[in-house]
């Protein structure tokens, strides 16, 4: 069970995740629909498979695993990729999963709104092809309000133009036209939409060079026209900034992303903050921490289906090799070397389906990576941070993968980047 009193900041650690949008559904937890930087990056453009998490406490978080990839968009861009910046909303038992996507090899000239659904909130989505009339030159970024009427609303831009109208009850097509948002000042991108005590909140990134501030407008109408208010988040430190806002259990919050941990600009993490309204309803200015959020609830149980996997379980090769020490405990070392690997074979995967694997690592580094292969399928680079020593096995790199049924599954680990040492693997198969 986790002892962790705070979320800190950046939030998800081993793999990169940006442009969290964040919502509370009727399960009582809170969901991030995130975007994905692959890593290694090569600008913004190898951004793809999507993956949610969720909490029940705000502090200890689940990788609910990848919802949605290029490869299973038909009508998207034949080189993949430029899966950027998504959103998700509910309505009468169907959740909607919205994200921009690219339908030609010209990338910005054919952005379109695709729209994939599920009965559940981070599984099974299957993709719906585009909204209709959405997208064109540099318009990204979708959010979709459900009002408390059940009228729902839909928004995006980009490139300095911010548009927003009224869904039909399919919800993927737009009733009427969309219309230009009126009042912002200095919009830029990344538009999210909220409401408080009746009033509209509409939080965007500007135009600051090289580092995007956050600015909102209100409206008593979910349309506009809107009022600007000003700033409320400074630069994180990146090039750009997105944003979403919350409630959960009676406390708000700002979600949003930063480059701590990798450095680049396209290679981001996502954080959370507590996001506080004067007596007026204008938003104070966010205090960026690197604590983050207290817990709001009990740490999640363990789940009994878990199973360790020691380095003596694994084959080594290509330089890699299994050692102990002091006290007789096995750990893999040398990964970074050419060629070298350890694989674990025979790991079961339960009925299949998710799986969560856990690595358990130490390094000195500060940030080593490790190359993750699940039955040949390439999972990419997972980051390790520094755990102060390579003999300090303190370290959980943590990401959730799909299993085959039973126990014929591998899962191989070579070096990424920088000197690690791997303990064990464990496998937790999901649940549902």
């Amino acid at each position: 069970m986790s002892t962790k009193v705070t979320s800190m900041n950046p939030l998800i650690t081993t793999i990169f995740t940006a442009d969290p949008s964040a919502h509370v559904w009727e399960d009582g937890k809170v969901y991030i629909y995130a975007s994905h930087d692959m890593d290694p990056a090569r600008g913004c453009d190898l951004m793809d498979r999507y993956h949610v998490f969720s909490s029940e406490d705000m502090v200890n978080w689940v990788d609910e695993g990848e919802i949605l990839r290029s490869d299973d968009v038909a009508w998207g861009r034949p080189e993949g990729g430029f899966m950027w910046a998504p959103d998700c909303a509910y309505k009468n038992g169907t959740y909607y999963f919205y994200y921009p996507h690219p339908s030609g090899s010209s990338w910005n000239d054919t952005w379109k709104m695709g729209v994939a659904t599920s009965d559940s909130p981070a599984s099974g989505f299957t993709d719906r092809g585009y909204i209709p009339g959405l997208g064109g030159f540099a318009m990204i970024d979708p959010c979709v309000l459900v009002d408390e009427d059940e009228r729902a609303y839909m928004y995006y831009g980009g490139g300095s133009k911010c548009a927003g109208g009224e869904l039909n009850d399919d919800m993927i097509s737009i009733k009427g036209e969309m219309r230009e948002m009126e009042g912002l000042e200095d919009f830029h991108e990344a538009a999210w939409v909220f409401k408080r005590a009746g009033i509209y909140y509409l939080t965007y990134a500007d135009n600051l060079d090289n580092h995007n501030r956050m600015r909102y407008a209100t409206s008593e109408n979910p349309l506009g026209p809107w009022t600007y208010r000003g700033i409320f988040l400074e630069p994180t430190g990146c090039s750009t900034t997105h944003g979403s806002v919350t409630e959960y259990k009676g406390q708000w919050y700002l979600f949003y992303h930063n480059q701590d941990i990798s450095g680049q600009g396209n290679l981001r993490s996502v954080c959370i903050d507590y996001l506080h309204f004067n007596e007026d309803g204008t938003i104070q200015t966010v205090v960026q921490t690197k604590e983050g959020v207290r817990s709001v609830g009990a740490a999640p149980t363990p789940n009994p289906l878990e199973t360790t996997y020691s380095a003596e379980n694994s084959t080594v090769g290509g330089g890699a090799k299994v050692s102990t020490n002091e006290q007789g405990e096995g750990f893999i070392h040398d990964l970074h070397l050419a060629g070298s690997y350890s694989q674990f074979d025979h790991v079961d995967g339960a009925n299949g389906g998710r799986a969560t694997i856990n690595i358990a690592y130490a390094t000195d580094e500060r940030l080593a990576k490790l190359h993750l292969m699940v039955n040949d399928i390439d999972w990419s680079l997972l980051n390790a941070l520094s755990t102060g020593g390579p003999a300090e096995f303190t370290g959980i790199a943590s990401i959730t993968v799909s299993l085959q049924p039973g126990n014929n599954n591998s899962i191989r680990l070579s070096g990424g980047r920088g000197g690690i040492s791997v303990a064990s693997i464990t496998v937790t198969p999901f649940l549902d």
